[in-house]
């Protein structure tokens, strides 16, 4: 088994960098670490440990170019939006670090005479965070920061497609100051991966990835007793309502769908639309698609890039010739897009008509720029349909009746319901799944409430 991690460029399938693989000696020595740091650290007041995590932060968001530019090679973002990432980064850990006081304040009960209660919440431990390649610093980020700002250690374990992630990570933080120990990143093999989450200081882990990942996690950590994390796949559906706004339903159900070339746990993989915008609705999404540029994702006009490997490619490919071969109609001439090539990361978008859920292309993650579009006639019929679905991360409504889109977003089965948008993650919420989407909770004051324990003090006075 090589002892080396390789990350190979879905750009040119160049050999873009390549790590080490910790050795056992060297993971024990990061775990005996982080336990000696965190103990201090969690009796760092919290003021300090928020004012640090700030200029880690500025530390981080200095570097925007330089880390759009990993991301580009790494994992295929286009140049034009890679920045992008940096700069949710940014909002999500400000966000967490300004309600950190609020969310980690004792709890006080009602005055109660010769007695003193109150709930404390206490940090976990060591947290062990494993983040995938797709939106590699906004996925790790949800849960490094509450962690760190509760008084947890972290060990950082990203994607071998993006390892340079937890490393820029733990550098800014060290810039900022943190104490050594603290926050630590880890190349790990899978079978090491595994082990980790079985060491006895490890008190938490933070998943993102696919199902089988998180069935991976929960087996590890079988009779452990210790928090779990897990934000897994997603097939989200977009409901485009009779009286949705048609132009603005297309534009943003479109961009829900191919932003990130589709490779997101929360894009619109499926699409159900009235009958009475149905033609429309295609028609314009189409052409508004066909305006896409594939190409190289360091060339500043591309806005679709290739998808993270050949096999990937190779998988989406299949989908959709087998959704083809079983009635749906592919809408989109891939010859039209010159870098489309079987065999390579290059793949044309895709919308697909005459769907159903007899597909794999409608039930399926599909991970990629493709989409199926299906026509509906009244609410309940796309109720049905959206929740007709293993999965449950996100779904979006597109109304002009809010009244009417909160009663239906209340029967969706769902972790986020939008209304006139998606794909979106607004840190003051809570982001969670259903189903085989995972279960915990990250951003928002209850994120912070899956990073602690309570801790209960009852107090009798004596006089």
């Amino acid at each position: 088994m090589s002892k080396r991690l390789q990350t190979f460029s879905p750009i040119d399938g160049s050999l873009y960098l390549e790590r080490d693989l910790a050795t056992q000696e060297q993971i024990q020595r990061v775990l005996d670490s982080a336990v000696y740091a965190q103990q201090r650290w969690k009796q760092t007041p919290l003021a300090e440990r928020v004012a640090l995590g700030r200029r880690a932060i500025e530390a981080f968001a200095a570097r925007e170019a330089q880390l759009a530019e990993e991301l580009c090679w790494m994992m295929g973002r286009p140049i034009r939006y890679a920045p992008g990432e940096v700069r949710g980064f940014v909002e999500r850990a400000s966000y967490m670090a300004d309600i950190a006081e609020q969310a980690l304040a004792d709890i006080r009960l009602p005055d109660k005479p010769g007695f003193s209660r109150f709930i404390r919440r206490e940090p976990l431990g060591v947290s062990l965070v494993i983040a995938p390649w797709n939106y590699p610093y906004l996925t790790a980020v949800n849960a490094v920061m509450p962690a760190l700002l509760a008084g947890n250690a972290v060990l950082l374990k990203h994607s071998a497609q993006t390892p340079l992630c937890s490393e820029r990570m733990v550098e800014a933080f060290r810039e900022a100051g943190l104490p050594e120990g603290v926050f630590q990143f880890l190349h790990l093999s899978h079978a090491d991966t595994e082990q980790l989450i079985q060491a006895e200081p490890v008190r938490h882990v933070a998943f993102t990835g696919s199902v089988a990942g998180g069935a991976m996690v929960e087996k590890a950590a079988a009779g452990r007793f210790i928090a779990t994390g897990l934000e897994l796949g997603g097939k989200d559906p977009a409901y485009v309502r009779a009286d949705a706004d048609l132009a603005h339903a297309v534009e943003t159900c479109v961009d829900g769908a191919f932003f990130n070339s589709g490779q997101s746990c929360c894009a619109i993989e499926r699409i159900y639309v009235h009958d009475y915008l149905y033609d429309d609705f295609v028609e314009q999404a189409v052409a508004l698609v066909k305006t896409y540029r594939l190409g190289r994702s360091d060339d500043p006009a591309t806005t679709l890039g290739p998808v993270v490997r050949p096999e990937a490619a190779a998988f989406i490919r299949a989908q959709v010739a087998e959704a083809v071969g079983q009635g749906a109609s592919a809408l989109i001439d891939p010859d039209s897009f010159k870098l489309d090539k079987p065999g390579t990361c290059y793949l044309a978008p895709q919308i697909l008509a005459g769907v159903n859920h007899g597909m794999r292309v409608m039930t399926e993650e599909t991970f990629g720029p493709v989409v199926g579009i299906q026509r509906v006639s009244n609410d309940d019929e796309a109720l049905a349909l959206m929740n007709d679905s293993e999965f449950g991360l996100t779904a979006a409504i597109f109304s002009q009746n809010e009244p009417a889109a909160l009663a239906l977003a209340e029967r969706i089965d769902a972790g986020t319901v939008f209304l006139n948008r998606c794909d979106y993650l607004d840190p003051a919420l809570a982001w969670t799944g259903v189903k085989n989407s995972g279960r915990g909770c990250t951003l928002s004051s209850i994120g912070y409430e899956h990073l602690t324990r309570p801790k209960s003090f009852h107090f009798k006075t004596l006089l």
